[in-house]
């Protein structure tokens, strides 16, 4: 499966996510950039996720639709055509790392995927239910991941 070029210029790959992106920061989204999106992918869906959370990794983000040609969207925005989902926090958007305080950091999966026809999700979708429904139309998919602790 081919690879999608994601990084943001606020933070390096499992690296430290600066204060202003947490929930008791700025509470806003980092900026990202991506490319090498294949010509024939209809949507881009950005889930980020966390795997430290608990039994089952927290959902932080959701963005369905994202027009495939967007290359990236700017800190605190929406990416173009892209439709947000409830998050685990249960607002709409972008939540802001939170891990309680002490623990070891946790990690933050952002995951960007090209697929071949849009997303079909539950009402409330959760982040493992995201991965479940890109099953066979993924065309090519790219990580990035940022740390936090409190």
């Amino acid at each position: 499966m081919a690879g999608i070029m994601l990084r943001s210029t606020a933070f390096t790959d499992h690296d430290l996510l600066p204060g202003r992106f947490a929930h008791e920061g700025g509470n806003v989204s980092p900026p990202l950039q991506w490319a090498d999106v294949p010509d024939s992918a209809r949507e881009l869906v950005l889930l980020v996720e966390d795997p430290d959370a608990g039994r089952e990794p927290f959902l932080h983000w959701l963005v369905t639709g994202i027009a495939p040609g967007s290359g990236g969207v700017a800190e605190g925005a929406v990416p173009d055509g892209g439709r947000q989902w409830r998050n685990g926090a249960g607002g709409t958007g972008w939540s802001g790392p939170n891990p309680p305080r002490g623990d070891d950091p946790h990690r933050y999966f952002f995951h960007l995927y090209a697929l071949d026809r849009p997303l079909e999700l539950p009402a409330e979708p959760s982040a493992e239910d995201v991965h479940r429904a890109v099953g066979d139309r993924e065309l090519a998919s790219g990580t990035t991941v940022g740390t936090y602790r409190r």
